[in-house]
């Protein structure tokens, strides 16, 4: 019966309360068709290291001298417009039923561009900040991709347990590393010799995601690959 409830609970409210499209005000989805062909891509070729456009596909020249625990970043959408204000809206607004539409986008991406993965695995939170926003974005999207690639995600191996500042309130890339590092411990042996692909909805230094890594290659994962919703370029 609840599952019936539910479904009747968000027809009602749909009904009370339409969606409307984010970008021009259409009614019925939260991103129309045509607001999605308008974001802005990364189409060019990128550093195979931190996924931002390099011409030459070669390492940008951060990256030369980056020890990263990383194989890679990749994004479909450069982190402006249209896209910074979906991905604020879904993170901070609890427009939660976003994730399914952002989550179609990375799948639409990852089939193009497909990267090595035995699992799925969300940048978690920290408790505190998990229980003032009321959930984690970065789990809401893995789950819909997972679904969408028939992936396994695994949510509870990966923990946050150092409490820091927000990565945007920090001003340069060695700070931010320095903010997340020794952040995140993998607490189960049993993701050794997995591939693991890290599911966040952005990535600005690449700082959070090599913490991610870090604690993950400790514990014996062979390869970690970055999957974001837009870069920060």
């Amino acid at each position: 019966m609840l599952p019936h409830l539910n479904q009747i609970k968000r027809a009602a409210l749909d009904f009370l309360f339409p969606q409307r499209c984010l970008g021009c005000g259409k009614e019925g989805v939260l991103l129309c068709d045509d607001c999605q062909k308008s974001l802005v891509r990364i189409v060019t070729l990128v550093c195979p290291k931190c996924g931002k456009p390099q011409p030459s596909g070669l390492l940008c020249p951060s990256c030369l001298n980056w020890k990263s625990s990383l194989d890679g970043i990749r994004s479909p959408f450069k982190f402006e417009g249209l896209v910074r204000e979906t991905i604020h809206q879904f993170k901070y607004n609890n427009l939660r039923s976003l994730a399914h539409p952002l989550a179609a986008l990375l799948r639409d991406f990852w089939l193009l561009n497909p990267l090595p993965g035995t699992l799925l695995i969300p940048v978690p939170l920290h408790p505190k900040r998990l229980r003032e926003r009321g959930y984690n974005q970065s789990a809401l999207l893995a789950e819909e991709l997972g679904k969408m690639i028939r992936m396994p995600v695994v949510k509870d191996i990966l923990i946050r347990v150092k409490h820091i500042l927000p990565q945007v309130q920090t001003h340069s890339a060695e700070e931010r590393r320095t903010n997340v590092a020794q952040a995140f411990q993998c607490r189960s042996a049993l993701v050794k010799d997995s591939q693991v692909i890290l599911v966040d909805d952005v990535a600005t230094s690449g700082a959070t995601l090599d913490a991610c890594a870090a604690a993950l290659k400790l514990a014996g994962v062979t390869s970690v690959w970055g999957l974001v919703l837009a870069r920060e370029i």
